[in-house]
């Protein structure tokens, strides 16, 4: 059966792949197909999609580009991420609600290249942006910034010590509600999934309140096959799916050198995502 990654990241936001590298690559890993996902962008799908459908009049096995997206929400002080599959991503009211993020994004930014500067670092958030232009900036971005000036010795330094959550330079951002993010992806005709559910480190029942609440509010999948999920993780996420009639999705997350470790389709080497999840999820939006 062939293979499908439902979750994938490009440098457009904190990968390091460009969006035409990952065609080849999903190309050489014998993808069927795999979903663009990057954090609140939906800036590399274009020319993931046209680089695609140029290669594949030569080559049928090309992997189909599903346009996606991975919003950032929040959900009683946690980080929720909802993850939508086959959006629109030329609609018109998606693309102004992104705008939005994007100017308050800008702001945090500011505030954490000034307080890293109160810190040592040497930064300003146009240096950042020369550095990685066309690119969303995220903590990923900072903390290879330090790396390439010597500031730290690996990226988890950067957030043990100066961007992680609680740390001297972390500011959060304004998110919206996992339910904002699903009437979002459902007006671009999109299919909002929960993304990795279990890295959120919730109770079971405090996980079961948080789907039954989304499943109300027209979630229609959650992500089930995880690089990081655990055979018992994946069952426990399988059954929530049942019990609230939700789609299974999976996916990598892969992230390029930025997670080392997560490969494309195969994560930590164990990962498979067969295709029949795809079929399900296509007949679900049909």
């Amino acid at each position: 059966m062939n293979a499908v990654d439902l979750h994938v990241h490009s440098n457009k936001s904190d990968g390091t792949f460009t969006p035409s590298q990952l065609v080849d690559y999903a190309l050489e890993k014998g993808l069927s197909a795999f979903a663009l996902t990057d954090h609140d962008t939906v800036d590399g799908l274009e020319e993931a999609i046209t680089y695609a459908d140029k290669l594949r009049k030569e080559n049928p096995a090309v992997p189909e580009v599903i346009p996606g997206i991975e919003l950032s929400t929040e959900y009683q002080g946690k980080d929720i991420h909802i993850v939508g599959l086959y959006i629109d991503y030329t609609s018109e009211k998606f693309l102004n609600t992104l705008k939005e993020f994007v100017s308050s994004r800008d702001n945090r930014n500011r505030k954490m290249c000034d307080l890293l500067a109160e810190h040592g670092i040497a930064i300003t958030y146009e240096k950042l942006l020369e550095e990685f232009p066309d690119c969303v900036i995220t903590r990923a971005h900072y903390a290879r910034y330090m790396l390439n000036r010597g500031y730290i010795n690996n990226m988890t330094e950067a957030f043990d010590k100066y961007i992680g959550d609680r740390c001297p330079c972390y500011v959060p951002r304004e998110k919206i509600t996992p339910q904002d993010g699903i009437t979002m992806i459902l007006e671009a005709g999109g299919v909002p999934i929960l993304a990795h559910p279990m890295l959120y480190r919730m109770s079971d029942a405090r996980l079961e309140e948080l789907v039954a609440l989304l499943a109300e509010h027209g979630l229609m999948g959650i992500e089930a096959v995880y690089t990081t999920n655990t055979p018992a993780e994946e069952r426990q996420t399988r059954k929530l799916a049942g019990k609230y009639h939700l789609l299974i999705s999976g996916g990598s997350d892969f992230h390029g050198s930025n997670k080392p470790k997560t490969d494309l389709a195969v994560g930590h080497g164990k990962l498979f995502v067969p295709e029949d999840i795809l079929i399900n999820i296509k007949r679900k939006k049909r």
